[in-house]
């Protein structure tokens, strides 16, 4: 292709925040950058003052300065990002105070609500209050088990500003699912709804958590949020409160945030759980701050008068990334439900009763809107909209061209790459740059992100794994529970020495963007929504007529769909009262996205030497492709059973 899909326009490109940010490094520094390549090699040969600098122009509120930006110690690990330095992220979320609205909440249902940056600083300062009063203290854990709504927010700003940590699961998970990832942290207090919508049905959360509960001793209050029922039916929870009786107490007022350093803990994130418990990934409150500071304001080009919606869920940590639009003053649109209820206009008349600036989704989602045979930007008026961002999964070059034909040809198409591991992106957008068909735009300033080869060689143009060679703020400051740090370590460094290796399978094109080919994993991303098979195994096997199975992710109609391989107890024969079981009960105890499209029977399954199951295989031979090393399998014979069946065909 040899002309790009979209070309910002010179008047643009001089109004963007990219090109105000290198103006502002120019004149402090006494450079001359000129355009965004030459800021991107700077900011990533000069972390310190890059940084530092970007600190400055987001406003970043430090009640203690940096004694030093960045100190790179022996190893990636032991590099030091703000030493010195105190701050509180609720507090730079929440330093605007006056009548702009701050989040605006639509769910499927047809709710609407809307709260000030004024009303969000005092319900934030109300419930603050109510979880010091009831013993919360920095490193407190408290945990979410919400919806999308604002009452999710309000309850992570109260726990960040005393400095407590904040973990979320979002309500259509199952109680193993809730208990594989809470049961690890022991969190001291609760959030949950009562319930949510999706499809047209009110889904009641409380029996879950009352299930679940039982497995947490260390829950000592539950905080029901009223969403289904104004006066929810609390007589199975112990102990519960409701959401406004626990605030009740307690008025508005100074709200006081405990000054914390930089890598004190804020959230904790949970990997996919591939291969057991999900890793707790835990990000801190000053490198979390700092990276989506720099990724909103000059990826994005968001601005204060602007309106920002992803659709996402508490689970999902493009939701952490969507609340720190607060810090740059815009509004916050969320959106609880299903975007196909009653139809796919859903989420398009949202854009345009809100006026939507930026729009955020999943590749999943677009095509599907596609197929839909829905055309957004001729069914709906989206005069407001600038930018459509994309992640969860690879948006095919296809996509690209329909979002520019069927919802505006003037906009900014980004899809950007990241992941849960470090709360932030590799790569994503650049306002002041084209958009390339297939492509995204760029690597993100500050991060020092390569495509290495089998050999560990940096490579252009070649399929190979995504690293950063450099150390950046919101790596993870530790995994829960991983007291000498070995976890962390084998999840991140254990192909190259000393370099961050993410897991993804990936392309650095000739004109600085990036292609993602997929994980490198066998993680599933159906729908764009990554999930661990140990999290379906653990499900499955719990069927005394299973003795064992395997799932891995098929490509099919430009997506991933899931499909699960059992072997049954001799002489029993899967059926469809089987099938019908296993789905049911997987869906109730993970999501709907873990429920397998297809269910087959195998007599055996391909092992490793030492005895482990291996998807990559299977997964292989399903589409056809060479399994390089059968000497790695104990009984390679097996992967017989898996070539060129019919069923999977359809």
């Amino acid at each position: 292709m040899t002309q790009p899909l979209y070309q910002p326009s010179e008047d643009a490109i001089n109004a963007s925040r990219i090109n105000d940010f290198i103006r502002h490094v120019n004149e402090t520094n006494g450079l001359t950058l000129d355009g965004f390549e030459e800021l991107y090699d700077w900011s990533v040969r000069e972390p310190a003052t890059f940084w530092g600098a970007m600190a400055e122009y987001g406003g970043v509120i430090f009640h203690t300065p940096p004694e030093a930006v960045f100190e790179p110690g022996e190893t990636f690990l032991c590099a030091s990002w703000f030493r010195g330095a105190k701050l509180n992220f609720a507090q730079n979320l929440l330093k605007y105070r006056d009548d702009q609205p701050a989040l605006v909440f639509r769910n499927e249902a047809g709710d609407r609500r809307t709260f000030s940056y004024a009303e969000l600083y005092d319900e934030v300062s109300r419930a603050s209050q109510a979880l010091r009063a009831m013993g919360v203290v920095k490193g407190d854990r408290v945990a979410g088990f919400m919806p999308n709504m604002p009452e999710t927010i309000i309850a992570m700003l109260a726990t960040s500003s005393i400095g407590a940590i904040w973990s979320s699961c979002s309500p259509d998970f199952g109680v193993k699912g809730v208990l594989d990832r809470f049961g690890q942290i022991e969190p001291k207090v609760l959030f949950a709804a009562d319930g949510y919508h999706y499809n047209g049905k009110q889904i009641n959360s409380l029996h879950r958590v009352h299930d679940f509960l039982e497995s947490l001793p260390s829950v000592e209050k539950v905080v029901v949020v009223p969403h289904l029922n104004e006066t929810p039916n609390l007589e199975d929870l112990d102990g519960a409160v409701v959401y406004y009786d626990f605030v009740a107490p307690f008025l508005a007022s100074e709200i006081r945030f405990e000054s914390l350093p930089f890598d004190h803990p804020l959230y904790i994130m949970y990997s996919s759980g591939t291969t057991g418990l999900p890793k707790s990934i835990v990000h801190g409150q000053g490198g979390t701050l700092l990276q989506h500071l720099k990724e909103l304001m000059l990826h994005t080009d968001l601005r204060r008068e602007e309106t920002i919606f992803y659709f996402t869920t508490c689970g999902w940590m493009m939701w952490n990334w969507l609340v720190s639009s607060l810090a740059v003053g815009a509004t916050v649109v969320l959106f609880d439900g299903s975007p196909f209820h009653p139809d796919g206009h859903t989420l398009w008349t949202m854009a345009e009763e809100e006026g939507v600036h930026v729009f955020g989704t999943s590749a999943k989602y677009l095509s599907a809107v596609e197929k839909a045979g829905i055309v957004p930007g001729k069914e709906h008026n989206l005069e407001a909209l600038r930018a459509v961002l994309s992640t969860g999964s690879p948006l095919a070059p296809e996509q690209f061209d329909w979002v520019y034909e069927a919802i505006k040809p003037d906009l900014q198409l980004a899809s950007i790459s990241g992941g849960t591991d470090i709360v932030s992106c590799f790569a994503l957008g650049n306002p002041t740059g084209p958009v390339w068909r297939g492509e995204l735009q760029t690597r993100g300033l500050g991060m020092a992100v390569n495509v290495f080869n089998e050999d560990g060689r940096p490579v252009v143009g070649e399929k190979g794994e995504l690293v950063c060679e450099k150390p950046f703020p919101s790596r993870p400051i530790y995994f829960w529970n991983d007291e000498t740090g070995e976890r962390y370590r084998r999840a991140y460094f254990s192909r190259f020495e000393n370099i961050w290796t993410h897991g993804d399978f990936a392309e650095l094109t000739e004109r600085g963007g990036m292609v993602i080919h997929g994980r490198s994993d066998a993680v599933l991303n159906p729908g764009g929504v990554r999930i661990g098979t140990a999290e379906i195994y653990r499900v499955v096997e719990s069927f005394d007529e299973v003795v064992e199975s395997i799932c891995i992710g098929q490509e099919w109609q430009e997506d991933v769909r899931v499909v699960l391989f059992v072997r049954l107890r001799e002489g029993l024969t899967l059926d469809d009262d089987l099938r019908d079981r296993l789905r049911k009960e997987i869906r109730r105890e993970e999501t709907p996205r873990h429920v397998p499209a297809k269910i087959l029977q195998v007599t055996d399954i391909p092992r490793t030497i030492s005895g482990k199951i291996t998807e990559l295989a299977v997964r292989s031979i399903i589409h056809g492709k060479e399994v390089k090393n059968r000497d790695a399998l104990k009984n390679p014979e097996t992967l017989d059973l898996f070539k060129d069946l019919d069923a999977l065909k359809t």
